[in-house]
Protein backbone atom coordinates (compact mmCIF):
# COMPACT_ATOMS: atom_id res chain seq x y z
CA UNK A 1 0.00 0.00 0.00
CA UNK A 2 1.37 3.29 -0.83
CA UNK A 3 0.85 6.36 1.12
CA UNK A 4 1.58 9.22 -1.82
CA UNK A 5 0.30 9.18 -5.21
CA UNK A 6 2.92 8.89 -8.30
CA UNK A 7 6.22 9.57 -6.16
CA UNK A 8 9.15 9.30 -8.04
CA UNK A 9 10.19 7.09 -5.51
CA UNK A 10 7.31 4.77 -6.32
CA UNK A 11 9.77 3.87 -9.78
CA UNK A 12 11.96 2.09 -7.18
CA UNK A 13 9.08 -0.52 -7.06
CA UNK A 14 9.37 -1.35 -10.39
CA UNK A 15 11.89 -4.43 -10.41
CA UNK A 16 10.39 -6.35 -7.45
CA UNK A 17 7.09 -6.00 -9.61
CA UNK A 18 8.53 -7.66 -12.56
CA UNK A 19 10.29 -9.97 -10.42
CA UNK A 20 6.92 -11.07 -9.39
CA UNK A 21 5.28 -12.13 -13.22
CA UNK A 22 8.41 -12.72 -15.12
CA UNK A 23 7.23 -14.13 -17.84
CA UNK A 24 4.90 -11.45 -18.88
CA UNK A 25 7.49 -8.70 -17.78
CA UNK A 26 10.03 -10.28 -20.15
CA UNK A 27 7.15 -9.72 -22.74
CA UNK A 28 6.39 -6.20 -22.10
CA UNK A 29 10.22 -5.45 -22.05
CA UNK A 30 10.82 -7.00 -25.13
CA UNK A 31 7.68 -5.12 -26.81
CA UNK A 32 8.73 -1.48 -25.12
CA UNK A 33 12.58 -1.91 -26.34
CA UNK A 34 11.50 -3.11 -29.57
CA UNK A 35 9.54 0.23 -29.67
CA UNK A 36 11.79 2.52 -28.93
CA UNK A 37 14.33 0.91 -30.92
CA UNK A 38 16.95 3.30 -33.22
CA UNK A 39 17.24 1.65 -36.96
CA UNK A 40 13.33 2.54 -37.82
CA UNK A 41 12.12 4.10 -40.08
CA UNK A 42 11.17 6.95 -37.26
CA UNK A 43 14.07 8.40 -35.35
CA UNK A 44 14.31 8.32 -31.62
CA UNK A 45 13.97 12.05 -30.98
CA UNK A 46 10.49 11.29 -32.90
CA UNK A 47 9.78 8.26 -31.50
CA UNK A 48 10.08 10.18 -27.94
CA UNK A 49 7.81 12.98 -28.78
CA UNK A 50 5.18 10.89 -29.64
CA UNK A 51 5.43 9.01 -26.01
CA UNK A 52 5.76 12.24 -24.88
CA UNK A 53 2.23 13.15 -26.28
CA UNK A 54 0.98 9.74 -25.59
CA UNK A 55 2.05 10.15 -21.77
CA UNK A 56 0.13 14.05 -22.06
CA UNK A 57 -2.72 12.77 -23.06
CA UNK A 58 -2.80 9.83 -20.78
CA UNK A 59 -1.33 12.53 -17.83
CA UNK A 60 0.59 9.92 -16.49
CA UNK A 61 3.31 11.46 -14.33
CA UNK A 62 5.80 8.83 -14.80
CA UNK A 63 5.80 8.55 -17.87
CA UNK A 64 6.08 12.24 -18.72
CA UNK A 65 8.90 12.29 -16.31
CA UNK A 66 10.78 9.57 -18.42
CA UNK A 67 9.51 10.61 -21.90
CA UNK A 68 10.37 14.02 -20.76
CA UNK A 69 13.93 13.45 -19.82
CA UNK A 70 14.81 11.17 -22.95
CA UNK A 71 13.55 13.55 -25.53
CA UNK A 72 15.45 16.62 -23.87
CA UNK A 73 18.65 14.22 -23.83
CA UNK A 74 18.31 13.74 -27.69
CA UNK A 75 17.75 17.20 -28.10
CA UNK A 76 14.65 18.57 -28.39
CA UNK A 77 14.03 22.22 -27.32
CA UNK A 78 11.56 23.88 -25.37
CA UNK A 79 9.58 24.58 -28.64
CA UNK A 80 9.21 21.57 -29.42
CA UNK A 81 8.11 20.21 -26.53
CA UNK A 82 5.57 23.47 -26.17
CA UNK A 83 4.20 22.14 -29.80
CA UNK A 84 3.87 18.38 -28.71
CA UNK A 85 1.90 20.14 -26.00
CA UNK A 86 -0.43 21.55 -27.55
CA UNK A 87 -0.62 19.09 -30.06
CA UNK A 88 -1.41 16.27 -27.54
CA UNK A 89 -3.96 18.90 -26.13
CA UNK A 90 -5.72 19.61 -29.13
CA UNK A 91 -5.98 15.89 -29.94
CA UNK A 92 -7.56 15.64 -26.70
CA UNK A 93 -9.58 18.43 -27.00
CA UNK A 94 -10.98 17.15 -30.16
CA UNK A 95 -11.70 13.80 -28.52
CA UNK A 96 -14.15 16.41 -26.25
CA UNK A 97 -15.81 18.12 -28.51
CA UNK A 98 -16.19 14.98 -31.03
CA UNK A 99 -18.18 12.74 -27.54
CA UNK A 100 -20.27 15.94 -26.92
CA UNK A 101 -21.87 15.69 -30.53
CA UNK A 102 -21.87 12.12 -30.74
CA UNK A 103 -23.25 11.48 -26.85
CA UNK A 104 -25.26 14.63 -26.47
CA UNK A 105 -27.28 14.08 -29.91
CA UNK A 106 -25.84 17.66 -31.53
Amino acid sequence: MTTGYQSPQDLQLAPEFLRLAPREAQAFLAFDHAAKREGGHIEPKVRELIALAVALTTQCGYCLDVHTRAAKRLGTTREELAEVALIAAAVRGARAWVTACWRCGF
